[in-house]
């Protein structure tokens, strides 16, 4: 995320400043989920990837298991209507607002990125129930009180909101500053919301080989942390059950089997009290 500030923009406005020489997180991500949205460089350095660390597949598709496991549990037994999702990525299937949506039809989304790729295919995000809404914010995560401003306009923001931060926080490479931004963005929230965050660690060898190879490829860094950096986010938030743990482990469905497999990725849910 580079732009500072919210701002219309779009889709081929959008599309003439996406760069397919160079990998992009988003499009990586969505090859690895058996995703469509993705070049041939993307797929090159998913392949070479993949002989390094073949795990990392498992990675992408079990966090994105866990984000429908988290926002049905919100929306479900939390009684939560609103969410406000940032580092939306690429869409794929269940994506937050139908996930939602699905549970309570008057939900309100919004998303926020400033990737031009993923800016490209909003309008695939702009759905929505008729007694709910979905909106799209081109903003910046290291602007958080204008994120906050924008969304408002969305969200009544003195009503208990779901943030939702999943495999995005890897781009801010300073831990300090990454935490900074979080607590700025719960901030503006009111108690009894809900902060969501899950991303890669650093909990093998082959997760760190292959945030290096990924990084070397030209892409923009994705910096891959240790679990108790991951914690520190929820620092003055009740953590919800079970807690910090690997995204197969949190509150896995009745026979999901997924909880045997062990992944390079870490997931929590807390509360503001």
């Amino acid at each position: 995320m580079s732009d500072a500030h919210p701002k219309a923009t779009t889709g081929a406005e959008s599309a003439a400043r996406i760069d397919t020489s160079k990998p992009h997180s988003a499009r990586f991500w969505n090859y690895f989920v058996g995703g469509k949205d993705h070049y041939e460089v993307d797929q090159q350095i998913g392949d070479e990837i993949k002989e390094i660390f073949p795990g990392l597949v498992d990675v992408a598709v079990t966090s994105r298991h866990f984000l429908g496991r988290a926002v049905r549990h919100l929306a479900g037994a939390q009684g939560i209507r609103q969410f406000l999702d940032i580092g939306t990525g690429l869409p794929t299937a269940d994506n937050t607002h139908e996930v939602a949506q699905r549970v309570a039809p008057d939900a309100r989304i919004v998303y926020v990125d400033n990737d031009p790729v993923v800016l490209a295919h909003a309008n695939a995000l702009l759905t929505s129930t008729r007694e709910g809404k979905t909106a799209y914010l081109d903003a910046d995560l290291y602007e958080p009180e204008a994120v906050l401003e924008a969304a408002a306009r969305t969200l009544d923001l003195s009503r208990p909101t779901a943030l939702m931060i999943l495999n995005t926080l890897g781009h801010v490479a300073d831990h300090d500053q990454a935490r900074d931004l979080v607590r700025r963005l719960m901030a503006g929230l009111p108690s009894g919301s809900y902060l969501v965050i899950s991303d890669s660690t650093s909990t093998s060898p082959g997760m760190i080989a292959a945030s290096e190879a990924y990084n070397a490829s030209g892409a923009v860094p994705y910096h891959v942390r240790p679990v108790a950096e991951i914690a520190g986010f929820f620092e003055g938030l009740d953590l919800v059950e079970p807690g910090v743990v690997q995204v197969t482990e949190w509150r896995p469905d009745s026979g999901d089997t997924t909880g045997r497999v062990a992944v390079d990725a870490y997931c929590g849910m807390g509360r503001k009290p």
